[in-house]
């Protein structure tokens, strides 16, 4: 992703912060002819260092692509919003697009199937904890084949990139009209709480 400086986030804890608000991600690795790109839900697993966690149908054929060591890349994309010229003193200016996004690289590990168990029950803790007891409920011989089903992994990552676009190379006039736009505009307003 290309980061010209000023857009640049490098504070690892905010990042942790974004992907935990913005989790659902799309998983890309190489394929034979072009990348594979699937679009998950994620849980952080830990921090230090920062493990992904997510699972796939079996039947995909990027499940089946992936192995222990493999590199990928997870991108999670957040807020984003038109910027008008309009909104700059010069007319000398032309429209662009404020947006946050951050790219998690590392390397897959495919969990065991004892390991699947784990990961399940993480991710329901990750986003919906009361739903425990009626996972706890079910019946092994639903479950199981639904485990068998899947492709249960975890990406151990190696270098975090977060570009925060939200017009930090204007003045700080346009970038208050810009940020008040956003906060009124019911599309754009999440946009707004970052600048």
């Amino acid at each position: 992703m290309y980061i010209p400086h000023h857009f640049r986030n490098a504070d690892t804890e905010e990042l942790i912060t974004f992907i935990r608000s913005n989790s659902f991600g799309a998983l890309v690795s190489n394929g034979a002819e072009l990348p594979y790109i699937t679009h998950l839900p994620f849980a952080i697993e830990t921090t230090e260092p920062l493990i992904l966690s997510s699972h796939m149908a079996a039947a995909n054929p990027h499940g089946k692509s992936i192995s222990n060591g493999s590199l990928a890349t997870i991108v999670f994309n957040g807020p984003h919003g038109y910027v008008s010229p309009s909104h700059y003193d010069s007319k000398q200016n032309v429209p662009t697009w404020n947006y946050i996004a951050v790219h998690a690289h590392g390397r897959i590990e495919i969990c065991s199937e004892s390991e699947k168990e784990e990961l399940l029950k993480a991710m329901i803790e990750s986003y919906e904890p009361e739903y425990r007891k009626q996972y706890d409920s079910l019946a092994p011989d639903y479950l199981n084949p639904m485990k068998k089903a899947i492709v249960a992994f975890k990406l151990v990552v190696e270098k975090l990139d977060g570009k925060f676009k939200l017009s930090q190379n204007k003045s700080s006039v346009e970038k208050e009209r810009i940020k008040k736009h956003f906060s009124q505009d019911g599309n754009s307003s999440d946009l707004a709480k970052y600048m």
